[in-house]
């Protein structure tokens, strides 16, 4: 991409207005950090027992967390903004908008960065109660390396940070901002996954919900900074970008509330909200998002319909005003928030907690029956929420194709709703309960949520019903969600993933990898391995389905004899590994099973070798629906074709048959 040089010149005056609104925010965060911080700050250390780190690491703790969040919240929001708020250019390339904001987001990550770095001392001074100077020792420093978890943590933000930055440097073309999106939502995650929410009773609902929370704040404050920087800009798509942020502002408000609640309460006892510093302190956060969420909706009702009048100019101002007003508050609010992250939450009674609870986050007193797996139910904040969205989304689809007069197979809808009922049931019901402590349970969850769940989920042809209701940009328009997906089956990553072979060994061979491999006894402890794992298992075998079933568009489409190879293919492999897990004579995970210490007798053994014997039996199940698939397609292809060939003949009076007869006549008399 060339830059002209009044472009260029104009890119740097905006760098320099960014950088100091930047600036401008992460003092405002780093200052009421500090100040919250101070109000517990004595306390903080006296119930940690250990010796007082000193000012530096006290104050330079929370400060450098609020500056560091609020970076990576700009960095996230800017890719947003990037993928969705403006349109590329027709050749693919980033429009000047999307550029600067790939730009913007490079320089986010790289403060991010920096900040998670100098949080490795600080956090190991902390810990230790050591002063800084004598932290920053590098024996020191690699001793207490590896015995502070949120030195790792911090370690691992840097490193995502740092590729965040380098994808957002060399980004071009619209479909690579996607990567940059994915390694900035990845840059949360360490902190999301630390903190007082991964400690303790009801972790795994603690956990979730921060991770939602923490998502949905970077997205909403990160693109209103977007937005605003772009706005003030004057881009050519600012009532565009503007109107696409308001309706993604508005779910994330949705998601922050709900997810803060959640999670707040599982910290603080509702009488304690008044009376501890802590619960004040949520308090006041919470009312800070109640602000932010007023100048959304007055925003909303007041400036963005205005932006395309004729007086664009002052609305502009206006808009950019109180969009700068929204994001000091914002700095507020993550300051708030850094802050009660050094603050002692309320002491909870950790003496009655059993083995599981601390490790799984909740107890387990009973062994599964079928009464408990069908009725003992917690629900899962990430898996069944999606499942919810996913249905309520497509069920939107239906009925907006209904309202229009169009005809939409009710077999579909029926196997879509079905596959999210099984996603709410394996991942929130006695289903979802058990599969932490028991390997057979697991085993279980595994096989509905890699085979059934993906397989009816496919059925459902989703992208079709997409593609069918969303309304079509038109020529000259910006793309919409409608071209965004198709842009997204003809992408080389999607060439990637329906290449068959891939579909395979990802389907297959992950089987091996996690668990005959070693890989699911080193991640069985972390909650963020078993989110990972579920997450794998859905996309691993909606990939495999989506090719051997094959009712939605493909980048390249199989005939049904290659798609009943694969699935044919893969039962030997699926086989062999049941009977590996059967056969094997060492426990998977066994002391990570054994330390749960369960309130009942079994043997870890036999439980392993009924996990390898339904993951043997599972793969009938999806091979009889997809026979059933394949022949219902393969008929009615024939009855196209039959249809096709009867309108032809009507055309052109039996011209092929006579053709034929005339042939079989002079064959006849050659005879």
């Amino acid at each position: 991409m060339t830059i002209e040089a009044p472009v260029r010149d104009a890119m740097d005056s905006q760098r320099g207005v960014v950088g100091a609104l930047t600036w401008v925010l992460g003092w405002v965060g780093a200052i009421v950090a500090v100040a919250v911080t101070a109000l517990s700050a004595s306390s903080a250390i006296a119930l940690a027992g250990v010796p007082d780190p000193g000012p530096i690491t006290t104050y330079g703790l929370p400060a450098l967390t609020a500056l560091g969040q609020l970076s990576a919240s700009i960095a996230l929001g800017s890719a947003v903004f990037a993928a969705f708020f403006v349109p590329p250019q027709r050749d693919g390339l980033l429009d000047i908008g999307g550029y600067r904001a790939v730009k913007i987001a490079s320089m986010a990550s790289i403060i991010w960065a920096v900040c998670a770095v100098l949080l490795i001392p600080l956090s190991i001074s902390n810990v230790s109660g050591q002063s800084l100077s004598k932290t920053l020792h590098v024996h020191n420093l690699i001793t207490a390396y590896g015995q502070v978890a949120d030195a790792r943590t911090w370690a691992w933000t840097a490193v995502l940070a740092v590729l965040t930055a380098i994808a957002a440097r060399v980004t071009l073309r619209w479909g690579w901002v996607f990567a940059v999106l994915i390694l900035a939502s990845a840059s949360l995650l360490p902190v999301a996954l630390a903190g007082h929410s991964s400690a303790g009773g009801d972790h795994d609902l603690g956990t979730n919900s921060l991770i939602l929370h923490i998502g949905g704040a970077a997205v909403w404050m990160g693109g209103l900074f977007a937005v605003a920087t772009y706005a003030f800009a004057g881009g050519h798509w600012r009532a565009l970008a503007v109107r696409r942020f308001s309706r993604v502002a508005f779910w994330c408000i949705i998601v922050v509330g709900i997810s803060g609640v959640v999670n707040a309460l599982i910290r603080v006892p509702v009488g304690d909200l008044f009376s501890d510093l802590y619960g004040r302190i949520v308090l006041a956060k919470v009312v800070a998002l109640v602000v932010l969420g007023a100048l959304g909706a007055w925003h909303r009702r007041r400036t963005i319909s205005s932006l395309d009048s004729d007086d664009a100019d002052p609305r502009r101002g206006l808009f950019v005003r109180f969009a700068l007003v929204e994001s000091l508050v914002f700095a507020v609010t993550f300051g708030i928030a850094a802050g009660l992250s050094k603050t002692p939450p309320p002491p909870i009674d950790t003496s009655q907690l059993t083995p599981a609870e601390t490790v799984i986050g909740y107890r387990i007193d009973a062994p599964p029956t079928f009464g408990r797996i069908v009725g003992d139910w917690r629900f899962d904040l990430i898996f069944g929420t999606a499942a919810i969205v996913l249905c309520l989304t497509y069920l939107r689809g239906v009925y907006r194709l209904r309202r229009r007069g169009d005809a939409w197979p009710v077999g579909r809808t029926v196997a879509w709703v079905l596959g999210c009922l099984a996603l709410l049931f394996a991942s929130s019901s006695g289903l979802g309960v058990y599969g932490p402590a028991m390997f057979s349970i697991h085993m279980i969850g595994h096989m509905i949520l890699s085979m059934l769940i993906p397989v009816l989920l496919v059925l459902g042809g989703p992208v079709t019903l997409a593609l069918r209701a969303l309304p079509v940009a038109g020529r000259g328009n910006p793309p919409g969600p409608r071209e965004w997906i198709q842009s997204a089956i003809h992408s080389k990553f999607a060439k990637i993933a329906a290449n068959p072979i891939v579909a395979v060994v990802l389907f297959v061979g992950s089987f091996y990898v996690l668990y005959l491999g070693g890989l699911f006894a080193l991640a069985a402890d972390y909650h963020a391995a078993h989110l990972a794992m579920n997450a794998h298992f859905l996309i691993s075998g909606y990939v495999f389905y989506w090719l051997v079933i094959g009712i939605d568009p493909a980048p390249r489409q199989l005939s049904p004899i290659a798609k009943l190879a694969m699935v044919l293919g893969t039962l030997p492999f699926h086989a062999f590994f049941g009977v590996a897990l059967m056969m094997s004579s060492d426990v998977i995970a066994e002391s990570y099973y054994r330390n749960l210490n369960l309130p009942w007798a079994y043997s870890l053994f036999d439980d392993q070798r009924l996990g390898g014997g339904i993951a043997w039996a599972a793969g009938e199940i999806p091979l009889v629906i997809v026979m059933l698939s394949l022949l219902v397609q393969w008929s009615r292809q024939d009855n196209k074709q039959a249809k096709r060939f009867d309108r032809n003949a009507e055309r052109d009076h039996d011209a092929d048959l006579d053709s034929y007869n005339e042939m079989l006549k002079q064959l006849n008399r050659k005879g």
